[in-house]
């Protein structure tokens, strides 16, 4: 096609310019190379960008993190580092004196080889629990506890679930590095996680992580696709955690919000304060909070969490078809427990799947189908950019109500 309109283009005298082939290097898979230490940077692919953008891949020793892969993507602005061995999540994110991330007591990135889901409960998942964003899912990904399933004979029976579900702890494959070579220089890294086994679950997930050169925003793309040959219940729940220095005593949670349900009797004590943040306590129990945001005209939302002095906020953004409940968790323990907060779109709430099954959050996907969902994630800093964004999210609400429960209504 581009040779027939180049031809074309001489034939009338105009000029039409043939855009340039992405450079891409695979790091995992059939086509892979060496698995050893690797870097590139703007000057070799780029030359013209202004902004010295370059992407390493490291390999972690010592402890439960011996041979965990990192890949660290520094845009020129903003660097981030996404971790294939572990489900393709966000470490941390950092721009300037603005980290995304949290300092989590688990002090390692833990290789899945060492977690063990089933572990106090069903809680083993939070062996590993350190990323800033990692995904919960594809089968299940909420609370532990049983639920029923069509065993291998056909009959009903019953399943231990565990925490989160599975796509953390499982290693990436088909593991890429693009860059386009023209503006804006976007730089993309590209992976896929295939949660399957001999009857049952074949779900695969395809993703995206990407920023472009000298900005302050990334982009996580997202593709779930049932590879089995019949209808396929799935989940998925997107878990950014916030700590120090962003999430903070005066810290604000702003969102378009159309009804907030306590997830227990206990968040339900402070339900009205949902939205704020008290610092370090010692003792402190997690507050969850069931959110029904509302969008724009496009069907799209976005959230903010702010510092106390307005000068520093991240932004999440993204339609509601694709995610259409959002979770917010408050853990504002002492620091050496972690103090986080976490921002969770999801496919549904993180209830036990056979509560969610019972109020239809529970999505099937057909043989061969997929579902998409794309996080805009930016930073903002400055007090007049946080205002900026913190007024677009009002204009979302207008005028519509929040609907505020004193109680739980959901199970």
């Amino acid at each position: 096609m581009q040779r027939t309109m180049l031809s074309l283009g001489l034939l009338l005298g105009i000029v039409v310019p043939v855009r340039a082939e992405p450079y891409r290097h695979v790091l995992t898979g059939p086509a892979a190379g060496s698995a050893d230490a690797w870097k590139i940077a703007s000057r070799e692919i780029t030359p013209d960008c202004p902004s010295p953008w370059s992407v390493r891949r490291i390999f972690l020793h010592g402890g439960k993190q011996e041979g965990v892969e990192i890949l660290e993507v520094d845009n020129g602005k903003l660097r981030m580092q996404v971790i294939p061995t572990r489900g393709m999540g966000i470490l941390s994110v950092t721009l300037g004196d603005v980290r995304l991330g949290w300092n989590s007591p688990v002090k390692e990135v833990v290789h899945p080889q060492w977690i063990n889901l089933q572990s106090r409960g069903g809680l083993g998942w939070l062996d590993g629990f350190s990323e800033f964003v990692c995904r919960c899912g594809l089968e299940n990904n909420g609370h532990p506890g049983t639920d029923k399933f069509i065993n291998n004979t056909g009959d009903e029976a019953t399943m231990e679930l565990t925490l989160h579900g599975k796509i953390a702890n499982l290693p990436a494959q088909d593991v890429e590095v693009i860059v386009a070579r023209e503006v804006p220089y976007r730089i993309s890294v590209r992976g896929r996680v295939h949660e399957r086994m001999f009857l049952g679950p074949k779900l695969e997930l395809q993703t995206e992580i990407s920023t472009e050169a000298g900005s302050a925003e990334f982009r996580v793309h997202d593709v779930i696709t049932n590879r089995g040959g019949q209808p396929q219940e799935f989940q998925i729940l997107y878990h950014a955690n916030y700590g120090k220095p962003l999430l903070d005593e005066g810290t604000e949670f702003v969102a378009p919000v159309q009804r907030v349900t306590p997830f227990n009797d206990h968040a339900a004590k402070s339900v009205r304060n949902y939205h704020k943040y008290a610092g370090p306590a010692a003792g402190f129990v997690e507050q969850v909070y069931c959110l029904h945001p509302y969008g724009d005209s496009q069907g799209r939302t976005s959230i903010l969490l702010r510092n106390q002095a307005r000068a520093q906020a991240v932004s999440m953004s993204y339609a509601l078809k694709d995610l259409p409940y959002l979770t917010l968790w408050k853990n504002t323990t002492a620091e050496a427990d972690g103090y986080v907060t976490g921002l969770e779109p999801g496919t549904n709430f993180p209830y036990n799947r056979r509560i969610e099954r019972q109020f239809g959050r529970v999505p099937k996907l057909a043989a061969g189908a997929s579902h998409e969902a794309t996080i805009d994630f930016a930073i903002h800093r400055g007090v007049e950019e946080v205002r900026a964004k913190a007024e677009r999210i009002a204009a979302i609400q207008g005028e519509r109500r929040t609907t505020v429960d004193d109680k739980p209504t959901s199970k």
